[in-house]
Formats: structure tokens, C-alpha cells, sequence
């Protein structure tokens, strides 16, 4: 899932609660320099495979919101400057991450 939202500027709201990535390995830059998106729903992800979120919503400016509370980052080992430059963000739920084997956040 790398790159698969990069540079998607008009895009403003996004409901991924159902989308199944159970396979994911990799979701580094996946939201990259979304400027416009304001709301993301991740609930229900199940990212217990995911060992890369480098820069996942790096540049994301304007997004207030981040619906991340079925994440499992239990396997992250990367997710140096995830949410680097979400200077809108206002709401955020963090209580299900893990950051044990996380090498750089």
C-alpha cells in the first residue's frame, strides 16, 4: 500500500474502516501530502502485519481527524515522522498503539 494515497490534494474525507489489509506489509507514504483531507476513518484496520508506516501521513495538513483505534502496530518497527506536518489535527486516539518494537517513531 505504499504511495497509494501520495499527492491525492483534493481528496478531504476518506472512510477505510472496511477495506481488509490483513496481508499489508508496508503502508509507508501511504497518505503522503493528502493537504486537503480532513477526516480518516482506519477503524478496523487490521494492520497486525504492517511493519512500515514511515511517513504515512506526513504532510497531511489539514487533517483534523484520525479514526486509528483498531490499529495493531504491534510488528511496526518503522514509524519515524508518521504524522509530521498534521498541524490541524485535533482528535487522535493513540490507546491501542504499541511502540516496543518500533526502531524509530
Amino acid at each position: 500500500m505504499n504511495f497509494l494515497f501520495k499527492y491525492c490534494h483534493s481528496l478531504e474525507q476518506l472512510n477505510l474502516s472496511n477495506f481488509n489489509i490483513s496481508n499489508v506489509l508496508d503502508m509507508y507514504h501511504m497518505f503522503y501530502r493528502c493537504s486537503s483531507l480532513k477526516e480518516l476513518n482506519l477503524y478496523n484496520f487490521n494492520s497486525s502485519k504492517v511493519n512500515n508506516m514511515y511517513h504515512m501521513f506526513l504532510g497531511c495538513s489539514s487533517l483534523k481527524k484520525i479514526n486509528a483505534s483498531g490499529f495493531n502496530t504491534r510488528n511496526v518497527i518503522d514509524m519515524n515522522h508518521m504524522l509530521y506536518g498534521c498541524s490541524s489535527l485535533e482528535e487522535l486516539d493513540l490507546h491501542s498503539f504499541h511502540t516496543d518494537n518500533n526502531l524509530s517513531i
